[in-house]
């Protein structure tokens, strides 16, 4: 067992091309003067100066390691990434005189960390009614590894590559081995807490779940849980909650728990959150997260992630925060090194990972504005250039402000209708609904099936009675107003049934967790100004069990802010790839005023077709 408290045995050695120098040559070094000196049996240039600036660091740093150092502190030094410390002006001159190594032992733990596939190979009973493809038996045995050394693990697979059944595998062998006695609660949105249940049945049956939730139990049954809770979970091997349910019952942070599974964990990104502290203070002997998007929208929400994870790796918030703005020449520094190990993320578009899943085509389905969609955006531009100068020494209200706008727009892209709340939503007035006509009609001739995603749950209805009409039959809606129970049921008749051609989604409530594979189509009807959202979302019907090829169209108004924004999601795509994949936030309400209106103003031309 290793853990975050673990002391690391740590020695300081002079060397010169990897032979040890002694003390007496140590001193004979800086007797000398500067120049040329005979060692061991080579002319060395010595520069005093540069040398005692390292030898007063080095000395420093074993000073303070005479009893070892803590494995966090070992990490950061292996990596480079000197979070927490303070970094002087000499630092550039220390740093190329030295490196550090792992010992034997710990570069054998560091390696099997960074490369499942060399880890002892995994033995899962006949209980387990599931066969794991490669990828997946290499992902159970490190979630396997980092839960025996008491070290936190994101297992950060792209959507649609079985995270589920990877967290069956390994609570099925820590059943079955004792390797960390249970309960182990497991965290999901609520949408998922179907879905997580049918799957532990189907693929492991022996695990005994608890769904501890209104949609599963009475609140008789619930409000019984907080009298002995430990005792009652006893005979349970997972107990299953909501994110929302953590603040609310007391007895989620106060059970011992073995293991903590969080789903879908960019829900603790924001560390101010009451639900984030909540899930934080939960207590186990291990953690792990899965997600596909570690970092959805900026370096902040991995550090989140970690603080649940392995608390102190990446330092307090402001220490991680100073680290990063140091680091801006470099942004990732050792960053990458830091994280590496307690990270697995295996890609859909990788062959080597899975070589039997069918093509995904992105395509822009550009539209053009009616007049009086035109018209209600160039008002809405006049609007927001004579408000914002009202508030330019407000900051927050300005904020606000903008928000607000930005919504506006993207409501009058949408349908003017949806801006001016009156129920109308005829078709010829929205560019978009005519575009939405086109596409589907191809798909309803063609027999296939389409997924609709969008981010007001207030369109959802008026675009699923328009679509029924084009496709000639209805088809279904899920939003944040449906209920938890009825959820995985509209998922299951989606899959089954041939006669429902089109399922309406809200990118907030449908977009994580479900299994859309018998759509072939997905088209955002209105674009998510993150990507690693919009690609969640798309993976609901790009992923494992997808026979057809995945057609996704983005819905774009050309002339408007939402082509500008497109534009500007291009070219940030990029900025985290080197570290994760992920987009970083597109601030827009820090722009100046000039920056602000040139990007929401309106292109006639391009807008309406030049007509």
């Amino acid at each position: 067992m290793l853990g975050l408290s673990a002391i690391l045995d740590f020695s300081v050695k002079l060397t010169l091309d990897g032979e040890e120098i002694s003390e007496a040559e140590l001193r004979a070094l800086r007797v000398s003067s500067d120049g040329l000196i005979l060692l061991k049996g080579k002319w060395v240039e010595v520069d005093r100066e540069k040398l005692d600036q390292v030898l007063q660091h080095w000395k420093a740093v074993e000073r303070r390691a005479h009893d070892g150092v803590s494995f966090i502190e070992g990490m950061r030094l292996l990596s480079g990434a000197p979070i927490g410390e303070e970094v002087g002006q000499d630092a550039e001159v220390v740093s190329a005189w030295f490196g550090v190594q792992a010992g034997p032992w710990l570069s054998e733990v560091l390696e099997s960390l960074s490369g499942p596939q060399a880890l002892d190979d995994l033995d899962l009973s006949q209980a387990f009614r599931a066969q794991l493809r490669p990828y997946q038996r290499e992902g159970v045995k490190w979630l396997r590894f980092l839960s025996s050394l008491r070290l936190g693990a994101c297992l950060a697979d792209d959507m649609g590559l079985g995270k589920t059944i990877q967290v069956l595998g390994l609570l099925l062998f820590l059943k079955e081995r004792a390797a960390i006695p249970g309960p182990h609660l497991l965290v999901v949105p609520a949408s998922l807490l179907a879905n997580w249940k049918s799957e532990a049945e189907r693929f492991a049956p022996s695990l005994c779940f608890l769904v501890a939730h209104p949609s599963a139990m009475s609140p008789e049954e619930l409000a019984g849980l907080v009298d002995r809770p430990s005792e009652k979970f006893r005979s349970h091997d997972v107990v299953m909650v909501s994110y929302g349910s953590v603040p609310r019952y007391p007895w989620v942070t106060s059970v011992a728990w073995g293991l903590v599974i969080l789903d879908e964990a960019q829900a603790i990104k924001n560390p101010g959150s009451k639900q984030t502290r909540a899930v934080k203070a939960i207590k186990s002997q291990c953690r792990v997260v899965l997600t596909g998007t570690p970092i959805e929208n900026h370096l902040a929400d991995l550090w989140s992630l970690f603080d649940f994870l392995n608390p102190g790796l990446l330092g307090s918030a402001k220490e991680f925060a100073q680290f990063v703005k140091r680091s801006s020449g470099n942004p990732y520094g050792g960053l990458r090194e830091l994280v590496r190990p307690y990270i697995l993320r295996r890609l859909k578009t990788d062959r080597s990972v899975i070589a039997d899943l069918p093509e995904k085509t992105e395509l822009k389905a550009f539209c053009s504005l009616t007049k009086r969609q035109a018209a209600l955006y160039q008002e809405s531009v006049d609007s927001l250039a004579s408000e914002v100068v009202k508030v330019a020494d407000e900051p927050m209200r300005r904020r606000g402000l903008i928000l607000a706008y930005l919504v506006r727009f993207k409501q009058i892209c949408n349908h003017p209708s949806q801006w001016l709340g009156d129920g109308a939503y005829q078709p010829e007035e929205s560019g978009k609904y005519a575009r939405l006509r086109e596409l589907c009609e191809v798909v309803a001739s063609r027999q296939e099936k389409a997924l609709i995603f969008t981010q007001f749950r207030e369109i959802t209805e008026p675009l699923a009675a328009y679509l029924a009409n084009i496709f000639g039959r209805p088809g279904l809606v899920l939003s944040g107003q449906t209920p938890v129970k009825q959820r995985q049921e509209l998922v299951r008749r989606f899959q089954e049934d041939e006669a429902v051609p089109f399922f309406v989604l809200s990118l907030k409530a449908g977009g994580t967790g479900l299994n859309l594979t018998a759509a072939s189509h997905v088209i955002h009807f209105d674009r998510w100004w993150n990507p690693a959202v919009e690609n969640q979302a798309t993976d609901r019907a790009f992923r494992i069990g997808q026979k057809r090829s995945v057609i996704v169209h983005k819905f774009i108004c050309r002339g408007t802010i939402e082509e500008r924004i497109d534009e500007l999601i291009e070219a940030k795509q990029g900025m985290s790839r080197d570290l994760l994949e992920g987009g970083d936030e597109i601030k827009l309400t820090e722009m100046s005023d000039r920056q602000l209106l040139k990007l929401v103003s309106l292109d006639i031309h391009s807008a309406r077709d030049g007509d």
